[in-house]
């Protein structure tokens, strides 16, 4: 569909998302001409009063596609992975993207990354495209029998840098709540970024977290732990 490669990514301002997508490009492409480099800004973010409400500013950045990177080593076999493999490949051709998948096994979890010109598309908007494929990704690697390992299913590094930004966005929360004394709402997320809210800050020994709201509108509070009790 394009001779073109496009990434999605966050920060706490425009500048920062476009200094990580430009980073994301320079390790799909080789030798990338930043001067080449498109950026659509997709939200400037939002700081919310007195912090709450806080959301990222995002990025898209697109770019000759070139080359890509080619991927090393074999794929892992099985029927988990062959089913998965399919699924992908009957995707991307059903929808005629120029894009591809790679499988690989890391810490017991299936791990499919799909990468080319047209990733964005398999993304989606907060990601909710590449969620909806790696919930189906799970369905049929369960039905295969094969065995009871996780699928992860990721687009151009799209997980890595959103975990890096929600890393991020949580530690600020935790900063403003505990220097303010006062609760720091999040922006609304999907429970797999949620937990990654709760995961980087339940060490914190001044806030504490928990999660309010209905779906599909569920958001992460950040409390200071003096008003927690």
């Amino acid at each position: 569909m394009s001779d073109e490669v496009s990434v999605e990514a966050t920060g706490e301002t425009v500048g920062e998302a476009k200094w990580a997508a430009l980073r994301e490009l320079e390790s799909l492409v080789p030798g990338l001409d930043r001067d080449a480099v498109r950026f659509q800004v997709v939200t400037e973010g939002e700081r919310g009063l007195l912090g709450v409400g806080f959301t990222p500013a995002q990025v898209v950045a697109t770019a000759p596609a070139g080359e890509l990177r080619d991927e090393v080593g074999a794929e892992p076999d099985g029927g988990d992975a062959a089913v998965v493999r399919e699924l992908l490949d009957r995707t991307i051709a059903t929808l005629e993207l120029s894009a591809r998948a790679r499988l690989e096994e890391h810490d017991g979890e299936l791990v499919a990354t799909v990468s080319g010109a047209d990733v964005s598309v398999l993304i989606g908007r907060h990601g909710q495209t590449l969620d909806a494929l790696q919930h189906l990704a799970n369905a049929v690697a369960r039905r295969s029998g094969d065995s009871a390992r996780r699928v992860v299913v990721d687009g151009g590094g799209y997980r890595r840098r959103r975990g890096d930004a929600l890393t991020e966005l949580a530690r600020q929360g935790a900063r403003r709540a505990a220097a303010s004394g006062r609760p720091v709402a999040l922006e609304p997320m999907s429970s797999s970024e949620r937990r990654v809210v709760h995961e980087a800050l339940k060490d914190d020994p001044e806030v504490t977290t928990g999660s309010e709201g209905a779906e599909p509108s569920r958001y992460v509070v950040i409390v200071p732990r003096l008003t927690a009790d």
